[in-house]
């Protein structure tokens, strides 16, 4: 019994809520410990999509309790819907909790978050205008209001009128937008406080209470590794971490717990919004993968980058986070091309190749791929469950994954239902 973690290897989008689901039915708890309503995980139960964006993937799983940790910021409107919603599908979300320490997204930061992206032009982020860069910078600016705030709901209208001094003053002198009203907003969250009030928690304590009892728990966020605010291509990234420094500060938890790191990583590369992208394919290729792959984002439904697999990124995030096991997903759309590239270095304009990732966008700059070829299988792999069956060529490109990055596959996900895996390893002992 011990902690599990289950981060993204890439861009973000790479399955981890189907990973998540699969490992809940093991768990006792399922935690998720940083992000927002920004980013969407896509599970499919019996040809039926769920989407979630803030309630943990496991929620699926009336075994586990869920929890929302204290480094996630929510959105009380967003998570109010997205469990009336589950309800109307027969899902029980009563095993729900919320940390009394995660932030409020307010209807402020949303507002403000478009009006930052707009100014910006050219240079924008790419943010899903969801308010979650604002909310945490309100958290380390010491002027958010949590969740706990609620309890005491004369505590929580004498935080909101200092916040509301600062922001409405941003809105009218900056943006020459109107400002925010209290009352409107006290009377939006005497109905906000009514729903979450029964479900608040300490939720370190009940987290460390499992570990400390020999529970299995699960950790799970959103984005991945080159999203992180400080080893991904930063300015374009999130606002938090969504690697395994996150788990340690977003859900409170000690290192000592934590026995196995799962990096979801897809068998080829995807990302939303602006920032580098060096395998990326603005061609035929990258149309194919897109159509096949349905890759548009959960959240926003915007259209993915889509690009070959880049090994120098996976390999940073199987460092960052001291993988165990990966699981790779959509390896069956590859299975169109008769020719399969994968990144293994970036060359810069001199000839010298480099096999680690840029921490600047200027050092991006003229960098190309380096890419090793190989061949295609070309077969539906989507009925496979055993790992010897697939065609050869599948296989020498999953032992390539492994051998390149040090870190065993697990798992492989070949299919978009909940049962279209084939399992190498069993990562839950």
């Amino acid at each position: 019994m011990a902690g599990y973690v289950v981060v993204g290897c890439q861009w973000g989008d790479e399955g981890k809520g189907k990973i998540v689901d699969y490992l809940a039915k093991k768990m006792d708890q399922v935690v998720r410990f940083q992000g927002g309503n920004n980013a969407g995980h896509t599970i499919v139960v019996d040809g039926k999509k769920i989407v979630l964006h803030l309630l943990p993937s496991g929620i699926l799983s009336d075994k586990a309790l869920c929890i929302i940790a204290s480094g996630v910021v929510i959105d009380p409107f967003v998570l109010i819907k997205e469990m009336e919603v589950l309800k109307e599908n027969d899902v029980n979300v009563d095993h729900l909790r919320i940390s009394d320490r995660a932030h409020l997204i307010m209807p402020y930061h949303i507002k403000l978050d478009e009006l930052q992206e707009a100014k910006l032009g050219g240079a924008k982020i790419g943010t899903t205008k969801r308010g979650i860069g604002p909310c945490y910078a309100d958290k380390y600016t010491r002027i958010g209001l949590r969740v706990g705030d609620l309890v005491d709901f004369s505590y929580f209208k004498e935080r909101l009128e200092n916040a509301l001094k600062i922001k409405n003053e941003m809105l009218v002198k900056l943006y020459d937008e109107k400002p925010f009203d209290i009352n409107e907003l006290l009377e939006q969250f005497k109905k906000v406080r009514e729903v979450l009030l029964p479900l608040i928690i300490n939720s370190s304590e009940e987290i460390n209470m499992a570990l400390n009892t020999k529970a299995n728990v699960l950790f799970e966020g959103a984005q991945a590794n080159m999203l992180d605010i400080d080893y991904g291509s930063y300015p374009y990234v999130t606002s938090s971490n969504p690697t395994i420094g996150g788990v340690i500060s977003g859900a409170a938890v000690s290192p000592k717990h934590i026995k196995y790191v799962i990096g979801v990583c897809k068998a080829y590369s995807t990302r939303v919004g602006e920032g580098p992208f060096i395998t990326e394919l603005n061609d035929e290729n990258g149309d194919i993968i897109t159509e096949l792959g349905a890759e548009y984002g959960a959240t926003t439904g915007r259209k993915r980058r889509c690009g070959w697999l880049d090994l120098v990124v996976v390999k940073q995030a199987c460092q960052i986070n001291g993988l165990t096991d990966i699981a790779l997903t959509k390896i069956d759309i590859l299975s169109a091309f008769s020719e399969i590239p994968v990144c293994i270095g970036y060359q810069k304009d001199d000839g010298e190749i480099i096999k680690t990732v840029p921490s600047t966008i200027a050092e991006y700059s003229g960098l190309t791929p380096v890419y090793k070829y190989f061949k295609g299988w070309q077969k539906d792999i989507s009925d496979i469950r055993n790992f010897d069956d697939l065609p050869i060529e599948c296989q020498e490109y999953i032992r390539y994954i492994e051998k390149y990055t040090g870190v065993q596959i697990s798992m492989v996900s070949v299919g978009p239902d909940r049962e279209h895996n084939i399992y190498l390893h069993d990562i839950v002992a």
